[in-house]
């Protein structure tokens, strides 16, 4: 079966941000809000979790799985990004109403994942 490219555009926006996790740790330790116990284990947690979505996506035999994988991720992290919209100092110099867009941008995330649930 082929996929579609925009599938493909979805996995690769996974691995890349997940990679991101590794190569640029702090910027996403820094949104993690503090009544979350070891941040950096999160950290390296949604980046690893990111990648095999992202990779698994791009498999047919896995492909709905991993969507409802990245909708739950997306649900997780979501506290990360109203944290980073609340306090000035996660919000790594994005103006507030950048921060704000990022809340209703996970709704749109989620929809497009949706799209590859039943593939």
């Amino acid at each position: 079966m082929n996929l579609p490219w925009h599938l493909y555009l979805m996995g690769a926006i996974y691995i890349l941000a997940g990679l991101n996790h590794f190569r640029n740790p702090r910027l996403y330790i820094k949104i993690i809000p503090p009544y979350f116990k070891k941040p950096e284990f999160l950290n390296k947690l949604s980046g690893i979790a990111e990648i095999i979505f992202g990779i698994s996506l791009c498999i047919p035999l896995f492909t709905s799985v991993a969507a409802w994988g990245i909708i739950a991720l997306l649900i997780a992290v979501f506290p990360a990004n109203v944290y980073m919209y609340q306090n000035d100092k996660a919000g790594l110099g994005l103006p507030k109403w950048i921060r704000l867009l990022r809340l209703p941008l996970q709704l749109g995330l989620i929809f497009w994942a949706f799209q590859y649930t039943n593939y």
